[in-house]
């Protein structure tokens, strides 16, 4: 199609996401829930807090790098108090990774995911701590939801799988701490790029988990001749497409596709995660394990697609998609 000056024009928003949106989808479903498994093979002989940091500071080295590199100055620079929002929300979603790489070193990578998929019931509980209101139907999702995490967690119960009960409730808390960050990043002064946001998210957690890692006595595990080859293909793994092109794909998707269908990635990554596990890793899917997952997942699902909110890309992404977990683990993430 041409305009009346005789030059070609632009193709259709619409027609440019008839193929790009499936791939990015398939980009954030399938990168973001393969860092499970990644984490797991990653922990195996590398130290959890320090790979995780190292994770983090390289993907957004690189990230920031990109920025600068295709925007000179002007495009990274922040206000401090937008600076320090960063750093702190990012800090706050991006620790509960470093818990996630701690209690993978003992329970199973398809679990976890189950686990961490909670996030959004612990968002619905802090909105009626500040009184907001919440439908009848989303109160009965958030308890069929943690009904279906406690089938996954406590000892005896069906979809119990025998993995450590402390090292399961600190997932628990991991999803609890994600929650609050992207609850609490609705109030936060943040800059209004999303990948420089993530940027200096991914650098300040990396800076706190590398003092956590030090702290707890991993640097004295420290060493590059323990390093399996499985453990270095996933620590890079997570760097480049767990980290640096999901989340590129999901900020796409943040701009270019209805909420509805990004948010999708928060009850997907988990099934992904839990079938890699099964496929790569021979991690067991039981049948009890699978109506857990069954009950936390629709309870997600539901909660996701009833509160959307009104406005655009960035405003009306739901609780859940604010930290794009991730994924990144900037998100999220996803992990």
């Amino acid at each position: 199609m041409y305009t009346r000056s005789g030059q070609r024009k632009p193709a259709s928003l619409g027609a440019l996401a008839d193929w790009q949106t499936p791939v990015a989808l398939c980009t954030v479903y399938l990168a973001w829930g393969a860092t499970y498994p990644a984490i797991r093979v990653m922990v195996e002989t590398v130290p959890p807090l320090i790979g995780t940091a190292a994770r983090f500071l390289l993907a957004g080295a690189v990230l920031y790098g990109y920025l600068l590199l295709r925007g000179g100055r002007q495009r990274v620079k922040v206000e401090r108090r937008k600076l320090a929002g960063a750093a702190v929300i990012g800090t706050v979603i991006l620790g509960d990774i470093g818990l996630l790489a701690l209690a993978e070193q003992e329970v199973p990578a398809g679990l976890a995911a189950l686990i961490i998929a909670s996030v959004p019931l612990w968002v619905v509980i802090l909105r009626l701590l500040h009184g907001e209101a919440v439908s009848a139907g989303v109160l009965a999702a958030v308890t069929a939801g943690f009904a279906g995490v406690a089938l996954l967690v406590l000892p005896g119960a069906p979809g119990s799988t025998g993995s450590p009960l402390g090292w399961l409730l600190v997932l628990v808390l991991a999803a609890a701490v994600e929650a609050a960050g992207q609850f609490y990043s609705r109030y936060t002064p943040l800059p209004r790029d999303a990948l420089l946001t993530t940027a200096l998210q991914l650098v300040a957690a990396a800076g706190v988990l590398f003092v956590a890692g030090i702290a707890t006595g991993e640097l004295g595990d420290l060493s590059l001749a323990r390093f399996s080859g499985d453990s270095v293909l996933a620590f890079a793994y997570l760097i480049g497409p767990g980290s640096l092109l999901a989340y590129s794909a999901f900020v796409w998707l943040l701009e270019h596709a209805p909420i509805s269908t990004v948010s999708t990635y928060a009850y997907v990554n988990p099934v992904v995660a839990v079938l890699l596990g099964w496929a790569l890793l021979s991690e067991e899917i039981t049948a009890p394990l699978a109506a857990g997952a069954v009950v936390v997942l629709a309870s997600v699902a539901f909660i996701v697609r009833g509160t959307r909110q009104p406005g655009g890309p960035s405003a009306g992404r739901p609780a859940s998609a604010r930290s794009g977990r991730a994924h990144t683990g900037a998100s999220r993430r996803p992990a």
